[in-house]
């Protein structure tokens, strides 16, 4: 058996974009010849990241529908139609040997037409709640890759694997970092750190919280590695001055990740599922604060499949402002509440899930056997 073709489909953030390049990579990784096509939606940010990671990439025009009535959703018939019919284009040309969805508009089009044309189907949820597109798609598919358990509410039971949220191993390799972190964000290897994360475009939550408890964290004697977000870094910076020179680092966006988890001794952060599963690869105790701001509330739904099993602390977005600096604090002076949260995130780390969502592509492709 060879992979030679393969469609990629869906998008709309980066928590469905990550795992998608990631997959593809361990696909080229083992078969360096295989043609990998994305198929993502006009105007999202998949149409810049995938060719930035090295993929070819064609747009669907299809939209979402918004919550109240808009031009756009009564463009929504014909953009699905349309769509449907550039999807069908698409597969027939391309002759895929498999079509992967992430979720996002695009694989809703993409995989419908696929099944209905015969092409075998995988889709892979990340998070613990899946999202209208996947579940829609379930009926089809003839595999489910998850990275949380009981998702038999919500697919069939015998379509599903575990194998976990494919991440960039790269980010999460902090064997050994520790000294080499503190010392590349200029901080003191004596004192406790403090790192948040908040995505590339910040959350606005975190940094109000940090910033308005700033001086008790400091008196403390308690360091930052604070990831604002592009929005709200020059305001920060300003805000801040020169109150925390050396003891704290802080970036609208923080590339060397490695470093940074391997420097942190608390990591405080959104419950987007890719967040979710790097920090239980890293394996440091960690606040999670859930945005409020997701459909069907699935970051606190991330965040709870942790905090039932005591892997995670829970701050709720609207208690942040009053509890979580405190929170924080009274966590990094428990060395035992540190300890055992760390020991038990480990046992949701799944560190081969490219392999082996790889594995239920390769199960998919095989030849029937001759009888």
């Amino acid at each position: 058996m060879s992979l030679n073709r393969v469609i990629i489909s869906g998008g709309g953030t980066g928590g469905h974009i990550f795992p998608a390049v990631a997959i593809a990579n361990k696909i080229k990784e083992v078969y360096p010849s295989c043609e990998i096509l994305f198929v993502g939606a006009e105007g999202k940010m998949e149409m810049e990241k995938v060719p930035k990671a090295g993929y070819k990439i064609i747009g669907l025009p299809i939209r979402g529908l918004q919550r109240k009535l808009t031009l756009e959703n009564l463009m929504f018939p014909i953009k699905l139609w349309q769509s449907l019919r550039k999807a069908k284009k698409i597969i027939k040309d391309f002759k895929p040997q498999i079509a992967i969805g992430v979720g996002g508009y695009a694989s809703a089009a993409t995989l419908r037409v696929a099944s209905k044309m015969g092409v075998p189907t995988l889709i892979q949820e990340q998070n613990s709640y899946p999202g209208i597109t996947n579940k829609w798609l379930a009926s089809k598919a003839k595999t489910i890759c998850v990275a949380y358990e009981n998702l038999d509410r919500f697919f069939p039971k015998e379509k599903i694997v575990m194998t976990g949220n494919p991440v960039r191993m790269e980010m999460v390799d902090i064997h050994g970092k520790k000294l080499k972190g503190i010392e590349h964000f200029g901080l003191n290897p004596a004192k406790k750190t403090i790192l948040v994360i908040g995505g590339s475009l910040g959350a606005r939550t975190l940094n109000e919280s940090f910033k308005r408890d700033l001086e008790k964290i400091l008196k403390s004697d308690i360091q930052l590695i604070w990831q604002s977000g592009k929005i709200y870094f020059d305001q920060l910076k300003t805000d801040i001055g020169e109150l925390a020179k050396g003891k704290l680092f802080l970036s609208d966006f923080i590339y060397e990740m490695d470093l940074a988890y391997a420097a942190a001794d608390l990591i405080v952060s959104r419950a987007g599922a890719i967040s979710v599963s790097e920090v239980c690869l890293v394996g440091k105790p960690v606040i999670l604060v859930p945005s409020p701001n997701v459909a069907e509330d699935h970051q606190t739904k991330n965040a709870m499949a942790l905090v039932q099993k005591n892997a995670a602390v829970l701050v709720k977005d609207a208690d942040a402002n009053s509890t979580l600096v405190d929170t924080a604090i009274s966590l990094l002076q428990d060395d035992e509440k540190c300890k055992s949260l760390s020991e038990n995130i480990l046992a949701f780390a799944i560190a081969d899930a490219p392999q082996r969502i790889l594995n239920e592509i390769e199960k998919l492709v095989k030849p029937v056997p001759v009888k």
